[in-house]
């Protein structure tokens, strides 16, 4: 007898994270498992795995996707115990996914049908467990369907209708399967999905306890998180080298680690002051000098940055890329770590005189003192751009910006600290000011730079932070503070995160 191939015989089941091509089969399998009820719209899966990634899980079964479960993390004490599935997840785009808190709150779970005796589920809750252990977590929170409880409401309560399924002597698809995989009953809250005509609209709020949760002194809850920013307003003037220019970014940088500052903010092309020694008078062959000192512009700034114990945002600076000329800022962590963000809108002026390209991405990164946006002056006078960076978890927007009359800076504050009102985040904006009469279409720089915060009464007066006197070389230096804004998101006078009206209008990112 020859040898068997086994290859044959092989079901391969594989358990992994969702991932934005597996979108539409998402949803597909949603439509399947819950009929009449209204499935995931493709922007809250996609900002599912732009917030949270490793809680959107999914089973693959010959290539097939035939589960998936969706969670985020929550301080399940900041929210009301009547709360519906709206309230816990932000209308289903998990935007208040808080990485520090102590809850894992699982949002769905769904299994193809024809794949219901393969324990699927038992495999996807045994994932959030080890999600919950990963995290350190105390506790998974769910709100459970009772599907079979319109068969029994003429007959039962939904408290009395709970008890006979505990007792075993009602089958309940749900609740039944809940129970069995160790969570207990907290309470019941009604009108929590509004389309689960089959539960009555009602939900089972159930928690399994880690019992693996080891109390930590950073999981304690949060009174303050402040972080500390300096704001350049850099002068620009007549330099004879690049040493000269790095003498007095370090001053600033020193500046900025004498006042204890988390991150020191720099203008946008601030670094074109190196054009004053370049002797260079045809705009676009003086850019393309510039972004010569690419390399010793980065290699200075990612040394101070270490060296200073700051983050520095790198204001911006003109980068050669495949024959391209881009306007990039920079960010360079105190860890010695390096991101980048290009302009994504160019100017007239930009194009016209110096022939400078559009970058394509919406970027948001993770510092020690929580994710920040980079949007460089012209960005940010597009909303959809703040939104974006907003959902993607962006606490605080930088935008460098470089503008030569009063009416261009008017432009870039009014909209950031419209941006500030709108998503609720902390803007900060950094300006150039000073002359360089001998450098074309750099001869004239106008600016107040500033820190704006939300308008509402935990916040500074006016919404400003602290700001420059105008047109003069200076620093302001402010506190930002994340944890009342996280605060001010969920119970402020007004929320305009949780109250965007998703039902008749959305920004999509193609990205």
């Amino acid at each position: 007898m020859s040898e068997i191939d086994l290859s044959k015989f092989e079901k391969k089941v594989i358990m992994r994270n969702i991932e934005h091509k597996d979108i539409d089969k998402i949803i597909e399998l949603q439509e399947l498992c819950f009929p009449g009820m209204d499935p995931w719209k493709k922007d809250q899966l996609q900002s599912h795995l732009d917030i949270f990634p490793e809680g959107q899980i999914c089973v693959e079964f010959d290539g097939e996707i035939i589960g998936s479960c969706s969670s985020l993390i929550i301080n399940f004490d900041e929210y009301d115990d009547k709360h519906t599935w709206d309230d816990i997840t932000d209308e289903g785009y998990i935007t208040n996914h808080n990485s520090d808190g102590y809850n894992l709150y699982g949002i769905e779970v769904m299994v193809h049908p024809q794949f219901r005796g393969m324990k699927i589920g038992r495999r996807l809750y045994e994932a959030r467990r080890d999600l919950a252990r990963a995290h350190n977590l105390k506790s998974i929170i769910i709100g459970g369907r009772i599907p079979n409880y319109h068969k029994y409401a003429d007959e039962f309560t939904p408290r009395e209708y709970v008890e006979e399924v505990k007792e075993h002597k009602i089958y309940d698809p749900v609740l039944s399967f809940q129970l069995m995989n160790g969570f207990t009953v907290m309470r019941i809250n009604p009108n929590y999905l509004p389309d689960d005509e089959a539960s009555n609209q009602y939900a089972t709020l159930m928690e399994w306890n880690n019992i693996d949760y080891v109390a930590k002194s950073k999981r304690h809850y949060k009174t303050s998180f402040p972080v500390r920013i300096c704001v350049v307003q850099y002068a620009m003037k007549q330099i004879n080298s690049f040493e000269d220019f790095a003498q007095q970014a370090e001053y600033y940088i020193d500046v900025a680690y004498d006042a204890g500052a988390d991150f020191c903010v720099f203008p946008e092309i601030f670094t074109t002051q190196l054009m004053s020694f370049l002797n260079e008078h045809i705009p676009r062959k003086a850019v393309q000098r510039v972004t010569e000192y690419t390399e010793e512009y980065i290699e200075l700034f990612t040394d101070l940055a270490v060296k200073y114990n700051v983050n520095i945002i790198g204001g911006s600076h003109f980068v050669e890329e495949d024959e391209h000329i881009y306007n990039i800022a920079y960010l360079f962590r105190r860890d010695g770590t390096i991101e980048k963000q290009y302009k994504l809108h160019i100017t007239p002026n930009e194009r016209k005189w110096w022939g400078i390209s559009a970058g394509e991405e919406v970027e948001v990164f993770d510092t020690d003192c929580g994710p920040i946006a980079i949007q460089i002056c012209y960005d940010i006078e597009f909303p959809e751009l703040a939104r974006i960076a907003t959902e993607k978890g962006a606490k605080i927007i930088f935008t460098p910006f470089c503008t030569e009359d009063r009416q261009g800076y008017l432009r870039v504050r009014y909209c950031a600290q419209s941006r500030a009102v709108e998503n609720q985040i902390y803007t900060v904006i950094a300006g150039t000011v000073g002359n360089l009469p001998q450098v074309e279409n750099m001869d004239i720089q106008y600016a107040q730079s500033a820190i704006f915060a939300p308008s509402d009464f935990e916040f500074a007066r006016d919404g400003i932070v602290g700001e420059c006197n105008p047109n003069i070389e200076m620093v302001v230096i402010g506190d930002v503070d994340l944890e009342i804004l996280r605060r001010q998101r969920q119970s402020g006078t007004v929320r305009q995160l949780k109250d965007r009206r998703r039902d008749i209008y959305t920004v999509h990112y193609k990205k």
